[in-house]
C-alpha cells in the first residue's frame, strides 16, 4: 500500500498456510472506527516472525504508530504435534517415574491391540527422589534435598534445557515442590523450571504431569520466538507491549507468556470463537454455534449467553491431555483441501487426509490429482472458475470435472455431477456430526442457536449444515476469512485458576472454599497488574466442578462469588444435572471437586462497523456482478445471481438462491433462504422451513 496508516490496533493470527492480519486504524476525528486494512502473507514456518512482519508491510502499518498488537501463534501447538521440543527432564516422587507413560487405561484405536505412544519426556530423563505426601497433603516421607541436587545435576549433564518438578499430591500441599524448585534454581542455568502445582492445582497426577511436561518442553521455544518478534517490532519503532493470544480466549503480555506457555496451545481456534462472541453480542445474537472451516480442518464451538464454553480437559492427541482451561473447540479433519477417495470397502470417504497447499486441490494447478472438497465446490458452480483458476498452471473446469468423474464417479457408477454432489454431501454430514458433538451430545438443541460460519470455506457449507440440523439462522461476519485475526483484536486479558478440594458438600469447609476463591482472585489481579496492559475494568467469573458422590464424570456450575453458600452450590449442581440428563437424584449428595476462577481484564471496546470500508451500491442491482449456473441439493442446476459483498449496503435483502463473493470467502445462499445486511456488514440469513 502506498499510504502508511496511523495509530490503531492490529490483530495477527498465524495459520498453517497464511498469516492473517487486520488493522483497525484510529479515527482521527474520534467518530468511531477508522480505516480497516486486511492482509494475508504466506506463513514462514521456519520463523513465524517474518510472516508477521510481511503482513504488517502488506497492510501499510507504521509499527511506531500502532497502539496495540495482539498475536495468535501456532508455535506451541506445532511444536507439540511435530515433537520439535526442548529437551526436558523430570524430577518426581520415588516409584512414580512411569506415571507419564502408563497414563490411563485407554488405547489409540477402539479395536485392535496395537498402537504407539511416546511420552514427551523419555524414561532416562525421568528421575526419582525420596519424598511422599498422602492424599490429604500430610508428609509421609520428608523431601531428600541431597537427592534433588543430584537429580538436577544429572539432568543438566544430560543436556536438558527445561525441568519439571512433579510430586504426588502436590496440589494438596505444594511445600515439597516449592522447596525442590528453590534447590533447582540454585543450579539450573536458566529459568525454565515448571512446578506441576503452579500450573494446575488439580488432582489426577497423570494429567497434571502431562500438562507440566508440555509447558516445560515448549517454554524455551515460545520465549525465543516471542523475543525475536518483539525485537524485530522494536527495531521498527513499536514501543508498546506485545500481547499474545491464549487458548482460554484471553490475551497475555508477551513479557510473561512463557511462564505458562502451555496456555497458548490452541490459541488459533480460541481467537475465532472470541471474535464470534464479540460480533454476536454487537449484533444482538448471544447464542451461537461457531463453525470455522479452513483448508485442512473444521473447528466447532459453542457460545451461550454471550460466553464461549470453556473446558479444562483438552486432549491434543492420544495420551496427551492438557488440563488447563481452554475454549472448548471440537476439531475434525474436514477442510477445503480434504481428499475424497473410495476406501477398501467401496465406500466414499472425505478426509481426514488433506491435499494441503502443495500440491493442493486439482484446481490449484500445482500437481494435485486427488479430488477435494474445493474441487467439488468448483465443479458445481459454487466457486468462481476465473478467480480460483488464476494460478501459474491453470487447470480447466472440464479437467476438474473429468477427474472427479474418473476417480469417484466411475467406481460408484455415478457421473461427475453426482460424484461431486456426493462429495459435498459426505463432507457436510461429517461436519454436521461435529456440530452435534458440541450441541446435542451435551444437552443443547441446535435449533436454539444461530450458526456463525467463518474461515475461507465456512460460508460455503454453512447453509447446507444448518438445514441438516434445523438451525434457523446464520450470522455471517463481514470478514469471515480473517475472523481469527479479528478475535485477537477484541480479546480481553484473561487468567484462569483451578484448585482441587474433592470433598462431599455435606462436609466441605465453606471457609476453605471462600479462601481458595479469594486467593485465586488475588493472583489474577496481581498478574494483570504485572502485565501493565491498558484495561478498563476487571471482571471475575467463578465456577465449580461437581459430581454426585460415587460418579466419575464432572459438571461445571456457576458460582456467584467467594461467599456462596453450601445450599446454593447443591441446588446449582442439581439444576445443572437436570438440564443435562433430566434426572433428579435428591437422595444423593454432591461432591465438590474443583474450584475455578477466571480473572478478566476488559480491554477498550472495538468498533466493528467499518470492517467493510468499500463504496456501497445504491441498490441491490448495483451490487450484482453477474449470473452463473449453480447446483443445489433438491433443485439441481439453477441460474444464480452473483453479488459483491463489499457493495452490499445496510438493509439490502437478498432472496436465495444467490452467491455472495468477497476476497476472503464465497457465501452460498440456498433457495428458500433470505439474507439481509445489518449495520456492521454481517449477513443475517434466515432459513425457510427451519424449526
Amino acid at each position: 500500500m502506498a499510504r502508511a496508516m496511523g495509530g490503531g490496533i492490529v490483530g495477527c493470527d498465524v495459520g498453517g498456510t497464511f498469516t492473517d492480519l487486520i488493522y483497525i486504524e484510529t479515527d482521527p476525528t474520534g467518530g468511531g472506527a477508522g480505516a480497516v486494512r486486511i492482509a494475508k502473507a504466506p506463513t514462514t514456518l521456519d520463523n513465524q516472525a517474518f510472516g508477521v512482519l510481511h503482513a504488517l508491510d502488506s497492510a501499510g502499518a507504521d509499527a511506531a504508530a500502532i497502539d496495540a498488537l495482539v498475536h495468535g501463534t501456532t508455535t506451541t501447538t506445532n511444536a507439540v504435534l511435530e515433537r520439535k521440543l526442548a529437551k526436558t527432564g523430570l524430577i518426581t516422587t520415588a516409584g512414580f517415574r512411569d506415571v507419564l507413560e502408563l497414563g490411563r487405561r485407554t488405547r489409540p484405536h477402539s479395536y485392535g491391540l496395537k498402537g504407539a505412544f511416546r511420552p514427551l519426556i523419555p524414561r532416562e530423563l525421568r528421575l526419582e527422589v525420596p519424598e511422599r505426601l498422602d492424599a490429604d497433603g500430610e508428609v509421609v516421607t520428608p523431601l531428600d534435598e541431597a537427592a534433588v541436587r543430584r537429580a538436577v545435576e544429572a539432568l543438566m549433564a544430560a543436556g536438558c534445557e527445561a525441568l519439571v518438578i512433579h510430586f504426588l499430591h502436590a496440589y494438596k500441599n505444594p511445600a515439597h515442590e516449592r522447596r525442590a524448585a528453590e534447590i533447582a534454581a540454585e543450579l539450573w542455568p536458566n529459568r525454565y523450571i515448571t512446578q506441576g502445582h503452579a500450573l494446575l492445582s488439580e488432582y489426577r497426577e497423570y494429567e497434571r504431569g502431562v500438562t507440566a511436561a508440555v509447558n516445560a518442553s515448549v517454554q524455551p521455544i515460545l520465549e525465543r520466538y516471542i523475543a525475536r518478534l518483539a525485537d524485530e517490532l522494536a527495531g521498527r519503532g513499536y514501543a508498546k507491549d506485545l500481547l499474545v493470544m491464549q487458548g482460554n480466549g484471553g490475551v497475555v503480555s508477551g513479557r510473561i507468556v512463557a511462564e505458562t506457555a502451555v496456555n497458548t496451545v490452541m490459541s488459533g481456534p480460541a481467537s475465532g470463537v472470541m471474535a464470534a462472541a464479540y460480533t454476536g453480542a454487537a449484533a444482538g445474537v448471544d447464542t451461537l454455534i461457531t463453525f470455522d472451516m479452513g483448508g485442512t480442518s473444521c473447528d466447532v464451538g459453542l457460545i451461550r449467553d454471550g460466553a464461549p464454553q470453556v473446558s479444562n480437559e483438552l486432549e491434543i492427541e492420544y495420551a496427551m491431555p492438557v488440563h488447563v482451561p481452554m475454549v472448548d473447540v471440537h476439531t475434525i479433519g474436514a477442510g477445503g483441501g480434504s481428499i475424497a477417495a473410495i476406501d477398501e470397502g467401496g465406500l466414499l470417504r472425505v478426509g481426514p487426509e488433506s491435499a494441503g497447499a502443495t500440491p493442493g486441490p486439482i484446481c490449484y494447478g500445482r500437481g494435485g490429482t486427488e479430488p477435494t472438497i474445493t474441487d467439488a465446490n468448483l465443479a458445481l458452480g459454487r466457486l468462481d472458475p476465473d478467480a480460483l483458476l488464476a494460478v501459474d498452471n491453470p487447470v480447466s473446469l472440464w479437467d476438474v470435472r473429468e477427474a472427479i468423474g474418473a476417480r469417484i464417479g466411475r467406481p460408484l457408477g455415478l457421473d461427475w455431477e453426482q460424484a461431486a454432489a456426493a462429495i459435498l454431501r459426505i463432507a457436510d454430514d461429517k461436519m454436521a456430526g461435529a456440530v452435534r458433538m458440541v450441541s446435542l451430545s451435551r444437552g443443547h438443541d441446535p435449533r436454539d442457536f444461530a450458526l456463525f460460519p467463518f474461515g475461507g470455506a465456512g460460508p460455503l457449507h454453512a447453509a447446507s449444515i444448518a438445514r441438516e440440523l434445523g438451525v434457523p439462522r446464520l450470522l455471517i461476519p463481514a470478514r469471515p476469512g480473517v475472523t481469527n485475526a479479528l478475535g485477537c483484536v477484541v480479546a480481553d486479558l484473561r487468567h484462569d485458576y483451578v484448585n482441587t478440594l474433592n470433598e462431599p458438600m455435606g462436609t466441605v469447609d465453606m471457609a476453605e472454599v471462600r479462601a481458595v476463591l479469594e486467593e485465586q482472585i488475588a493472583q489474577g489481579r496481581e498478574t494483570i497488574a504485572r502485565e501493565g496492559a491498558a484495561v478498563e475494568a476487571v471482571r471475575v467469573l467463578h465456577s465449580a466442578d461437581m459430581q454426585f458422590v460415587g460418579q466419575s464424570h464432572l459438571l461445571s456450575v456457576p458460582v456467584s462469588g467467594p461467599d456462596v453458600s453450601r445450599e446454593t452450590l447443591q441446588q446449582a449442581f442439581e439444576a445443572a444435572y437436570w438440564a443435562r440428563f433430566e434426572v433428579s437424584l435428591p437422595e444423593i449428595k454432591a461432591n465438590l471437586v474443583n474450584l475455578h476462577t477466571a480473572v478478566i481484564g476488559k480491554r477498550p471496546p472495538v468498533d466493528l462497523s467499518n470492517l467493510i470500508d468499500e463504496p456501497r451500491a445504491d441498490s441491490l442491482d448495483g451490487a450484482r456482478t453477474g449470473m452463473r449456473p449453480v447446483w443445489f441439493a433438491g433443485a439441481g442446476w439453477v441460474e444464480t445471481p452473483l453479488y459483491a459483498r463489499g457493495k452490499l449496503a445496510t438493509g439490502f435483502t437478498i432472496a436465495g438462491p444467490a452467491i455472495v463473493e468477497q476476497l476472503d470467502t464465497t457465501i452460498v445462499i440456498e433457495p428458500d433462504m433470505t439474507a439481509s445486511v445489518d449495520a456492521m456488514g454481517n449477513l443475517d440469513v434466515r432459513i425457510g422451513g427451519a424449526a
